[in-house]
């Protein structure tokens, strides 16, 4: 790689006004060479946001997928379209360099997924004649190391946060470190990113539990599991800076993002500017953020990440995402610019389109924008992933404010393969109030119906007061955790809106089939509609909670009447349309009410006034009787589609209530499953390496000894 600039030269960038673009001095004119076909070396949102721009600017687009991708949208984006089959096969450099050469491509875009971060494949696209659509080979793999990186920031002048980064991975030699530097300590992936291989480590007798599973997650995502120890900030926020330089020496900051509302280390919502940020420690961060590319001689997007302490006001480098991360749509905001155009006119040769000053003035111009990424996973449930089909879809209408990126539409597939994220909702305003408002209501009209999604909880998160004040830190949501995770009481209303929703739906079904019948759920009931008895029960999101049923009469009275009983309260002659998106309009007498009820066997998710409901059609107890169903209560059951990394038990081991019995991989994420009481482990039903489906037995406790 091309030698480090001296510090000297590098304080004397760091002092430079932020007014100013930061050029570094060039030897060679570059060559401006249009491109005009690239390969796409990603999937989803990603393959998709890519496509868009270039297609645009009259690049031809070659697009990858999978056998488990073979129907998504990024699949179907364009003509030329190559399926590498197995599901792990975007991780292939040397396969995907092989196609785009077969093909024709002048370049590679590698989206902002791990690929964007392998100096190994950057370096052979390079070798391979290919246009590596992203920063030098070697800048990559100087910022790639978390250990190597800090010590360039530190020549750099760029303040780093204390820790261990060195080659001695004894895991006793790593304690006695963490001991010297002072707990809490963060353990993170050298080679890490996404939040993968991260633990953090409150004590000493944690600490070696602590840092195996973060190298397991880290051997499983990078195949490496060297480790550095880093001291953990009691109260830190999360600031990074985007930056981009060109092949002329232009080097500029496009502003920065606060990204602190994290979970499991990994963001999920992302604003610009940063929430009560003094204008002189902005400036100071741009400064830094550009020194950092500066001193690996870097060209193309970049984001500089900072921790940031909101007890002293001091930030340190964490590392730089040598890549497009996945909130620049938050920048494009705040500056009304194209970045993945950006990356284009890089690779092709070009200067940069604005200067520093141009940037800041729209910066200054634009006001605030936030990022909300939707994802399937269960907040409830620490935030562990979902997958399946997406049998309903319904989203906020897109205008010049109201940004979504996605990857789905309705119909397609979460896969268990992948990340889990469905949409980016990004939304612009003149100030960050006007912007939160903007958000919560662009939230409320977003109806997703299958896999359990994170919505509800970005609402909560979006009206929380500490985070409208804009107090944010990366252990929000831990610390505000009985305010997020409230649970609200169901109104008699929407179990009337269920049940006059279900009777219309199988109304619909008679008159369309008429061989259709009734459900089990209902078994005892006849299919003439004039009085009919459902059994709901609301379906608690953490898997806990109170599972009372609730007898919900409906008696049709004419054809669009009916007089509803909920536990004991009546309504009398609501009136009720069911239309062809599963829209129940139903005027009660004191309200009126719109309702999306999207049945799926028996389970009923309902959207009403901005929120989403989760009930269970149950049978009556002396229909289970009748019918001899037995509930079984002694298994542990795979919450999710998954792989099994790990036993933690053994046949006949006593296991204590929420001791570790299985280590699972979902979605590229660890998650530990623990046992749900006290007892005996009776079996071991899945092992190391077996697949499981969600809701298959992992392990089953003795009966005698299951409570």
């Amino acid at each position: 790689m091309r030698a480090l600039r001296k510090p000297t030269y590098l304080s004397r960038l760091i002092s430079c006004s932020g007014a100013s673009t930061i050029r570094r001095s060039s030897t060679a004119t570059p060559v401006i060479k249009p491109l005009t076909s690239v390969l796409i070396a990603n999937r989803g949102e990603i393959a998709l946001r890519v496509g868009r721009t270039a297609s645009e600017y009259g690049i031809r687009t070659t697009t990858l997928y999978t056998d488990p991708d073979a129907r998504s949208q990024h699949a179907l984006s364009s003509p030329y379209a190559i399926n590498l089959g197995d599901p792990t096969a975007y991780l292939d450099g040397d396969r995907i360099i092989e196609v785009a050469k077969r093909e024709g491509c002048e370049g590679i875009h590698p989206g902002y997924g791990f690929l964007s971060e392998n100096p190994t494949f950057a370096r052979k696209c390079t070798e391979a004649g290919l246009n590596f659509i992203g920063p030098p080979w070697q800048a990559i793999e100087a910022m790639g190391s978390k250990s190597q990186s800090k010590d360039i920031m530190t020549a750099a002048g760029v303040p780093c946060i204390p820790g261990y980064h060195g080659s001695n991975q004894d895991p006793q030699y790593l304690k006695s470190q963490a001991e010297s530097i002072g707990y809490p300590v963060l353990l993170k992936a050298v080679k890490g990113g996404g939040g993968k291989g991260m633990r953090i480590a409150k004590t000493p007798d944690e600490f070696l539990d602590q840092l195996a599973s973060a190298k397991s997650e880290a051997r499983n995502s990078f195949g490496d599991d060297v480790m550095l120890v880093e001291k953990y900030i009691i109260k830190p926020r999360h600031i990074e800076v985007q930056v981009f330089a060109d092949k002329h020496g232009n080097c500029v900051a496009l502003g920065e993002r606060d990204c602190s509302i994290q979970r499991r280390h990994q963001k999920i919502l992302e604003e610009s500017p940063a929430p009560h940020l003094k204008e002189e420690v902005r400036q100071d961060l741009w400064g830094k953020a550009r020194a950092a590319a500066l001193a690996v001689n870097y060209e193309g997007a970049g984001t500089v990440e900072f921790i940031f302490d909101n007890d002293t006001g001091e930030f340190f480098f964490m590392e730089m995402n040598t890549r497009l991360q996945v909130e620049h749509p938050v920048t494009e905001m705040v500056t009304g610019e194209d970045l993945v155009r950006w990356q284009l006119i890089v690779a092709e040769g070009g200067k940069l389109p604005l200067t520093q000053e141009e940037i800041e003035r729209r910066i200054s111009e634009r006001g605030a924008a936030i990022e909300a990424r939707i994802y399937a996973e269960n907040p409830d449930m620490n935030f562990i992933p979902d997958s399946g089909p997406l049998l309903h879809l319904r989203t906020p209408t897109p205008t010049s404010t109201v940004r979504i990126d996605a990857g789905f539409v309705a119909g397609d597939e979460v896969s268990s393969h992948y990340d889990p994220m469905i949409a980016k909702l990004i939304v612009r305003a003149e100030t960050r109030q006007a912007a939160l408002q903007k958000l919560r209501a662009a939230l409320e009209e977003y109806e997703i119906a299958g896999p359990i999604t994170n919505i509800e909880f970005l609402k909560k998160v979006c009206v929380s007061p500490a985070f409208v004040a804009g107090d944010v830190e990366t252990g929000y949501i831990e610390k505000y955790r009985d305010e997020l995770f409230m649970r609200e009481e169901i109104k008699p209303e929407l179990m009337a809106q269920a049940a006059i929703g279900l009777l219309l739906q199988e109304s619909k079904k008679v008159k369309s089939d008429p061989l259709y019948s009734s459900s089990g759920a209902i078994v005892g009931f006849g299919a003439g509609y004039q009085q009919r008895e459902f059994h709901l029960i609301e379906i608690p999101a953490d898997g806990k909670g109170d599972s009372t049923t609730t007898a919900v009469r409906v008696r049709q009275t004419a054809p669009q009447a009916f007089d509803v009983e909920v536990n004991g309260e009546e309504f009398i002659n609501v009136t009720s349309n069911l239309d062809a998106s599963n829209r129940i309009t139903s005027f009660y007498p004191h309200t009126r009410l719109s309702t999306t009820l999207i049945q799926d066997e028996d389970r009923l998710m309902l959207f009403q006034q901005g929120k989403q409901y989760r009930l269970q059609l149950t049978m009556p107890k002396w229909a289970e009787k009748a019918l001899g169903i037995k509930d079984v209560t002694n298994s542990v059951l795979a919450p999710m589609p998954c792989k099994v990394l790990r036993v933690e038990v053994k046949e006949g081991d006593e296991v204590k209530k929420d001791q570790p019995l299985v280590v699972i991989e979902s979605m590229k994420m660890e998650t530990v499953i623990r046992s749900p009481h006290d007892g005996v482990i009776a079996k071991i039903v899945h092992g190391k390496g077996d697949l499981c489906k969600a809701g298959t037995a992992l392990v089953e406790f003795a009966e005698e000894m299951s409570s």
